[in-house]
């Protein structure tokens, strides 16, 4: 039913307003742990060596291009999520803006709402993925 209402209020939603949120990561610890070769050699590789470590790229994507990208150490987490979105998306933001982000929990605080609020810019929660 939110999916259905989701794609039901598309239609009223000016493209150029839309500010759509997102962060992905990748860990050093991502490297292949088997690999091939021909039989009776060895197989060399490079991977980093015990200092497994989360890096987080953060942004938000509009019509006018990406705003606000940010690589941080570490994975996403409220604190961080709110400080990227005081120090680098709201100085992005015009009145008028719609925030498009995911359900995660993360993005649900009272202060990134509040920051995004002040600047003239509203929020909108994509529907859950699974049914």
């Amino acid at each position: 039913m939110r999916r259905q209402e989701w794609f039901d209020g598309q239609a009223d939603l000016d493209p150029a307003r839309l500010v759509f949120l997102d962060e992905t990561w990748a860990k050093t610890n991502m490297t292949r742990s088997h690999g091939r070769c021909p039989r009776g050699e060895r197989l060399r590789m490079g991977t980093p060596h015990g200092h497994w470590q989360t890096s987080t790229f953060i942004a938000g994507l509009t019509l006018r291009g990406w705003v606000a990208p940010f690589v941080f150490s570490g994975p996403i987490n409220r604190d961080a999520f709110e400080t990227w979105v005081e120090q680098g998306l709201v100085p992005e933001l015009r009145p008028g803006d719609i925030v498009v982000l995911d359900n995660l929990s993360s993005h649900k605080g009272s202060r990134a709402r509040a920051l995004i609020e002040a600047a003239g810019a509203s929020l909108l929660f994509l529907p859950p993925l699974s049914l």
